[in-house]
């Protein structure tokens, strides 16, 4: 699975985790998250900001 990183605030999004405060429990993958969604932590950003990260395990 792999993670996103927010380059305003630096908040991570991880597919293994998921974001359960946002309604997206472990294991949602970045495909499946809406694309208006925006960050949680900075709410300024939004996904098509985010940057991969790479594979975390």
């Amino acid at each position: 699975m792999s993670a996103y990183r927010c380059p305003g605030c630096d908040y991570v999004y991880d597919e293994a985790k998921g974001e359960p405060r946002e309604g997206f429990p472990a294991g949602t993958t970045w495909a499946d998250v809406p694309d208006e969604w925006c960050c949680p932590d900075c709410a300024v950003l939004e996904k098509v900001d985010f940057e991969e990260i790479g594979v975390k395990r």
